[in-house]
């Protein structure tokens, strides 16, 4: 299939598809015409990326997956290295998330202070 229609089949952009082939996660073959071509596989392996991206982890960290993106790997028993993976990219998402908490209650307090209390967060 071509890269629009893998694009389609998978739920993404043809550009997204291009930066996996490009990080070495899929690989497509050259039709006469120039044209990227996959086979029926890279549905399920772009469907496992897009899993594991939504789950948090990076690109880089996706590589780890790489013998078992064409499986279940939602369904996959972990291996110790993807275990010590995410759960490092769970840290660092902990970090982000506790710095971002910090600067919005720094803020928060901000414009209280500047307007006497008068602020209503925003949803």
């Amino acid at each position: 299939m071509r890269i629009g229609e893998l694009a389609k089949a998978t739920g993404t952009t043809a550009r997204a598809l291009r930066h996996y082939e490009q990080a070495g996660l899929i690989s497509s073959e050259r039709a006469s015409n120039g044209y990227r071509v996959y086979d029926e596989r890279a549905v399920v392996r772009v469907g496992n990326i897009r899993y594991l991206l939504a789950a948090g982890l990076t690109l880089d960290d996706v590589r780890v997956f790489l013998p078992c993106l064409d499986g279940d790997v939602a369904a996959a028993p972990p291996s110790d290295r993807g275990l010590r993976v995410a759960l490092q990219r769970l840290a660092v998402l902990n970090q982000r998330i506790a710095a971002q908490t910090e600067a919005r209650d720094r803020l928060e307090t901000a414009l209280q202070q500047a307007v006497g209390g008068r602020v209503r967060p925003v949803a």
